[in-house]
């Protein structure tokens, strides 16, 4: 305890220390040679414009070997080297290397500042003498123009001894501070330590679930007010763990009694938790600690576990899982990263639903015949009644062909529903489709004497589409607005969206209250029945409608107000994914 209360200490006392001793070593170094460096470049700047008339005059009249001896004996007098370029960088003169056997000096960076008529200066190490050098270049012109430069370098090793020395003081002040930091951090961490024991073998015991610990400190200050929040805090914890178990023991219980199976997976997949609802599902006793791809071998299974995790969202999936139908559930848990599935045993749900579809689709198979025998009885009868009994002919008449309009219905929805339906795919114009299917309802609109309109967004995309399925959505969508429309028009509008295009029928018509509104796509459903049955509606051309456009990964939706009219509004992609 007491190791570990100093060494925590000494060593946060210790990085502190060499913190500010690196920090201080380094700005100390910097600016000590930069001073330094700024110093000698300074003079070598000056000795250079000292120089530059009578390095532009031997220039000027092309005396090399005069300007080479000169600079020679120069340098030995001020060890400085100096170095002459034209302005292509060629070395014309050289106190210390022979200019024939020198590369160009174009390319370096003090040289380049020079020619471009601006002071160049680099630090940097020689490759010709081994050493690190300051250089300082100069332009040298003439007439106005730049004819060469004078690059003038200098040895740096005095800053070395300079730097060693400052360096040696630091290391020696630094030392100090360690020092007496070493026993201010002994002496602190003893004081320290007594109180904190006494809260550490405390909390050790609180750890091991003995909750009517309390400690008692004969400090006067923080620290005990420190024990008195911990003994607070021990009796706070031992109410909270009681009420978590009891918690725990409910929902443990509630879990365990549901008919549905309950899997929660980790992040790394693994089964965390199964109920024995769900034991029994899989056939294992403890699938805890596997992972759920090793238990639930079913590819549908694992992709809606890896969409859920990907999208962090919930989702829901069908899996045949033997001779069971099982409706999973899935959510995600951010907090916990991981996933929670609930698995339902819908197999009894799925068969009535699968009688209840097959009936349909076998009652209407089987009323087409009768109907047709029927119709062509009664049409056979209608020549052959009087007038009186007509009445009772057309009747029959009537109903049934609402009878066959109604099969007809059943077995498009019972087509659409069909699983593993395609559609036929192809580009369709949508205004050229329009407009065909207003000419067909042409004739009852001038009966009622309403107006017909169609109008489209210039530059409207094709879509690809089954022209079939849509013929039947505008058919049925123009044919509601034209039975429930007594004055006023009829209007299809086509527009386009960001990749995908809207279809609009609108009409001013009676329109639909909002109570039924959520309900106008259901089968059978009609707003207004004995009127519905007199225009020889179905309740079924909606629903046909939102089959179709969901088949095409679309969407409908509805606007209307009673006495005003009503807008059903159709999204299609333009392009299917």
């Amino acid at each position: 305890m007491k190791k570990s209360i100093l060494i925590k200490i000494f060593g946060g006392y210790v990085v502190l220390l060499v913190l500010f001793s690196v920090i201080f070593s380094v700005l100390s170094f910097r600016t000590m040679k930069k001073h330094h460096l700024d110093t000698l470049a300074q003079d070598l700047e000056n000795l250079g414009h000292v120089l530059e008339n009578r390095l532009v005059t031997d220039l000027q009249e092309n005396r090399r070997s005069e300007l080479a001896f000169y600079l020679q004996e120069l340098g030995k007098k001020t060890n400085v080297r100096f170095t002459v370029v034209d302005a292509d960088g060629v070395v014309l003169a050289e106190s210390e290397l022979d200019p024939s056997k020198m590369d160009s000096h174009r390319f370096r960076p003090e040289i380049q500042e020079a020619l471009q008529g601006r002071r160049g200066r680099a630090l940097r190490f020689s490759s010709t003498i081994k050493e690190e050098m300051l250089y300082v270049a100069l332009p040298l012109w003439l007439n106005g123009r730049i004819i060469g430069a004078i690059r003038l370098s200098l040895f740096v090793p005095e800053i070395k001894a300079l730097l060693t020395e400052v360096q040696a003081d630091i290391l020696r002040a630094v030392v100090f501070l360690m020092a007496a930091s070493l026993l201010a951090a002994f002496l602190f961490s003893r004081h320290l330590t007594r109180p904190l024991k006494s809260l550490v073998q405390a909390s050790e015991r609180v750890a091991s679930g003995d909750f009517e610990t309390a400690v008692r400190l004969r400090e006067t200050d923080e620290w005990q007010e420190l024990g008195r929040s911990f003994n607070a805090m021990t009796t706070e914890l031992k109410a909270v763990f009681a009420d978590l178990k009891r918690r725990k023991e409910e929902l443990d219980l509630i879990i365990a009694s549901m008919q549905e199976g309950v899997l929660f997976l980790d992040r790394q997949g693994k089964i965390v938790l199964a109920n024995e609802s769900m034991k029994k599902l899989l056939g294992q006793e403890a699938p805890q600690g596997k992972y759920f791809w090793e238990v639930i071998r079913l590819t549908p299974f694992v992709e809606l576990v890896r969409n859920v995790r990907e999208g962090k969202r919930g989702l829901t999936a069908d899996l045949n899982w033997g001779a069971k139908r099982i409706l999973c559930q899935a959510s995600y848990l951010p907090l916990q990263d991981g996933v929670v599935v609930t698995f339902s045993d819908v197999s009894e749900a799925y068969r009535l639903a699968q009688i209840k579809k097959d009936f349909v689709l076998n009652v209407s198979h089987e009323l087409r015949t009768p109907l047709t025998a029927i119709r062509g009885y009664a049409e056979t009868l209608e020549a052959e009644v009087s007038a009186e009994q007509k009445t009772y002919v057309e009747t029959i008449l009537r109903h049934t062909d609402r009878l066959n309009k109604i099969v007809a219905d059943l077995l498009t929805l019972s087509s659409l529903e069909e699983k593993g339906a395609e559609l036929e795919v192809q580009e369709v114009r949508l205004p050229e489709l329009a407009e065909a299917i207003l000419k067909i309802f042409e004739s009852k609109a001038k009966d009622k004497n309403l107006t017909l309109r169609l109008t489209a967004d210039q530059s409207l995309p094709a879509i690809q589409a089954d022209p079939f399925r849509l013929e039947q959505v505008l058919v049925n969508l123009v044919d509601n607005a034209v039975k429930y429309t007594e004055k006023g028009s009829v209007e299809v509008r086509l527009k386009k969206a960001a990749g995908e295009v809207v279809i609009e029928v609108a009409d001013t018509g009676i329109g639909i209250p909002a109570e039924a509104r959520e309900r106008v796509f259901e089968r059978f459903y009609v707003v207004d029945k004995s009127r519905s049955r007199n225009l020889g509606g179905t309740g079924l051309g909606l629903s046909i409608v939102k089959h179709i456009v969901v088949q095409h990964g679309g969407r409908i939706e509805l606007d209307s107000t009673p006495g005003a009219g009503s807008v059903f509004r159709v999204f299609l992609p333009v392009k299917r994914a």
